[in-house]
């Protein structure tokens, strides 16, 4: 019998919008909005609070992180993540947690400080398959362009919170979304 991993979740409101965190006592395993979360018992077992403390411990961190990041705070998670996922994606995520508050980079870009020049459509989808959005922040990759390009919440909040931290790629693609 598989034994179940011990998940704990922690909702955080923020100026930004609610979020609900999951973590193990390996790390943070997904940061998602609540108006699109799932059931938020899923894969959890009632384990004794002892048992939870270590993953309440990195759910309560990542929640602290998002808190600071909406009040305009360069907040950074460098806690660990517990995602099941590919070394491509691993390394991905990797990198985009050295992007600083407020500023952008482009697909290819990313590609090639990971040695994949040419590579952007598979940096991409490694970009699309981030669990923990914002704090892996997947947002703040753009197109060669300067343009947004698809965001697992919606291209609405992605341009949201690059205006949260005072990107200048937004002027860059102002006239085209209308904003």
């Amino acid at each position: 019998m598989k034994s179940r991993v011990e998940v704990a979740r922690v909702q955080v409101n923020t100026a930004v919008g609610g979020f609900m965190v999951a973590a193990t006592a390996r790390g943070l395993r997904a940061v998602t909005p609540v108006a699109m979360a799932r059931d938020h018992r899923a894969g959890a077992t009632p384990n004794p609070a002892s048992a939870r403390e270590p993953a309440l411990h990195h759910a309560e961190a990542a929640a602290d992180a998002l808190r600071r990041y909406a009040r305009g705070e360069h907040a950074r998670y460098d806690g660990p993540l517990d995602i099941k996922a590919t070394a491509l994606h691993l390394a991905v995520w990797g990198h985009l947690r050295s992007i600083a508050f407020g500023e952008t980079t482009a697909y290819g870009a990313v590609a090639a400080a990971l040695g994949l020049p040419g590579e952007a459509r598979a940096i991409g989808v490694a970009v699309g398959a981030n669990p923990v959005c914002i704090l892996v922040p997947c947002h703040r990759v753009v197109g060669a362009d300067g343009s947004l390009r698809g965001f697992a919440w919606g291209l609405d909040l992605k341009c949201r919170l690059l205006a949260h931290e005072g990107s200048a790629a937004l002027s860059l693609f102002a006239d085209a979304t209308g904003r």
